[in-house]
């Protein structure tokens, strides 16, 4: 790191069924390529200490930032989607975004109605069954498929509450959650845009959010799925740390 270059704070913010634990491996790399800044997780409404927050993540994402302050916004998966949603807000304490394996929602108005439907499904299915269970599921779905289980966090996973997990899918999920594509245009802040090599679904629609950025670079984490900063937190914190250092040094210029 060059000397005397201050990159500011890092906001890390996790996914559905997580809580701010689960970035602690990756986030910690990054840091300690970064001479140390101040980090800070968030447990998102519905997760870990935040189980009974009961906010939208329209409401939610706007009082994030009197929370954790000013800093680069982390986000994966549900977290990049609380995170865009700051931005949007104007708010200048978001100074930067990195969004892994993120989406600014479905756009068809169509396939949005059936992924709500399917996500009140899955809310109705976690107080039928149990947050075990459920995880179980969660984690044997396709897009896990590349995440070890030693990597999975299933245990940290299970501190949810079905109560909160439920709540989660019906006020921040993509189902409910208005479509940011159009809005894009308004994110002027620098952003890194993430997904793993073997995330087809999501490095399409990573490449496709990069270009309708106005300020974004796009990147490939090799070896890693969808939750890449867990299959592989040390290339992630590479990639991430790289990228935050050459921003702040650009800005200091």
């Amino acid at each position: 790191m060059r000397q005397g270059t201050d990159v500011g704070r890092l906001v890390f913010l996790h996914g559905f069924t997580q809580t701010h634990r689960h970035w602690h491996r990756c986030a910690f790399s990054i840091a300690r390529r970064l001479d140390h800044p101040d980090v800070v997780f968030v447990d998102l409404p519905g997760h870990g200490l935040s189980t009974d927050d009961a906010r939208g993540i329209g409401e939610a994402a706007e009082a994030m930032t009197d929370l954790a302050g000013t800093g680069t916004y982390v986000g994966y998966s549900m977290g990049g989607r609380y995170a865009l949603h700051a931005a949007l807000t104007g708010d200048a304490r978001v100074e930067r975004l990195v969004l892994l394996g993120a989406t600014p929602g479905i756009d068809a108005d169509g396939e949005r109605a059936t992924r709500r439907t399917a996500d009140e499904d899955r809310a109705r299915r976690i107080g039928e069954i149990g947050v075990e269970r459920f995880v179980d599921e969660w984690l044997a779905a396709p897009l896990f498929s590349t995440l070890p289980p030693e990597r999975a966090g299933r245990r940290e996973r299970l501190r949810n509450t079905a109560a909160g997990l439920a709540h989660s899918l019906r006020s921040a999920g993509t189902g409910v959650q208005a479509s940011l594509w159009g809005r894009l245009g308004e994110v002027g802040i620098p952003a890194l845009v993430l997904a793993g090599e073997l995330d087809g679904k999501f490095t399409e629609i990573g490449t496709r959010m990069a270009d309708a950025l106005p300020n974004a670079d796009f990147a490939v984490v090799a070896g890693a799925g969808h939750a890449a900063h867990a299959e592989q937190p040390d290339r992630t914190a590479a990639i991430v740390a790289d990228w935050i250092l050459h921003q702040a040094q650009d800005a200091a210029r």
